[in-house]
Formats: C-alpha cells, sequence, structure tokens
C-alpha cells in the first residue's frame, strides 16, 4: 500500500450539520478538536472544513447543498436533526482520560447516553473505558481509552 498523502490518515470520516459554522465551534470546545482548515462560501456557509483530534481527522460539512449535475449526491447530505434523530453512523475517538473528556462534553452540553463504563474483553483481548454522547445536532460518538492491551 502506498502512503497517503502527508497529513493525512488512511480513513477520514465527514458529518453534516445544519449549522456547521456552530457545530465546528461546539466540536472543538466540547470534545477537544482543533480547526485544521476552514473555507467559507460567499454567502458564509461553511464549504469544507477538517478537524484534527491527535492524528485523526474529521471533515465537517453543511446540510442543504443543492443537487447539480456533477454533484447530484449532495442532496443526500443531511444531519440527525433533520432526520428525527437518526443516524446512520457514527464516530469512535481514542483520548488518554475517558471520564476527563466526559466531564467536559457534559458541561458543554453533550448528551451522555452511556455514562464512562470499563468492558473487559477477555483473556487474549482487551479493555477499554468507553462512553457515547449526542452532539449538538444528534451525531452519536464514542469516546474510548485503553485500559489495558494483551500481549500477542
Amino acid at each position: 500500500m502506498k502512503p497517503t498523502p502527508p497529513g493525512w490518515p488512511r480513513i477520514s470520516s465527514a458529518v453534516y450539520y445544519d449549522d456547521a459554522e456552530t457545530a465546528i465551534d461546539w466540536l472543538c470546545n466540547a470534545f477537544g478538536f482543533m480547526v485544521r482548515e476552514k473555507i467559507v462560501g460567499e454567502d458564509g456557509r461553511v464549504e469544507h472544513s477538517e478537524l484534527e483530534y491527535g492524528e485523526g481527522l474529521v471533515m465537517v460539512g453543511q446540510t442543504g447543498k443543492a443537487a447539480t449535475s456533477e454533484k447530484p449526491w449532495r442532496s443526500s447530505q443531511a444531519s440527525p436533526a433533520g432526520l428525527g434523530g437518526r443516524n446512520t453512523q457514527s464516530l469512535c475517538v481514542m483520548v488518554d482520560d475517558v471520564d476527563a473528556h466526559c466531564e467536559r462534553a457534559s458541561a458543554a452540553g453533550a448528551r451522555v447516553f452511556a455514562p464512562p463504563t470499563t468492558v473487559d474483553y477477555g483473556e487474549g483481548y482487551w479493555t477499554d473505558r468507553t462512553y457515547g454522547a449526542r452532539d449538538l445536532e444528534g451525531h452519536l460518538w464514542w469516546f474510548m481509552q485503553r485500559i489495558h492491551t494483551a500481549a500477542r
């Protein structure tokens, strides 16, 4: 496999918000992301953004873009807020301290649906401490801290 372009992970996800500008600020404040790039169009809407967490990358985009003959898929970009809270994906982020991260996210308004819990997957596997939260428009996020890794 050839190396990825500098600064790009092998896989990156994109999430869409009705109000991407507010979401970007909130994700940085609540979850600790850092803005790497944000492109705002003449009409003030976020056309593209890249948020980093360590070596991870998530792109945040704006919903409501009209489909064109060159980009017919644009009309399918939606936020859970516009789908009755339904999700087609969830994101998982490895953090250093799940409990502190959860406290920060909760204080910023994240809706924690699964409080921090330690799960031991058994001998030969690993133990994680994990919590789940919904962001301001309803995307599902999982935050994990590896507690123990089995020797292989």
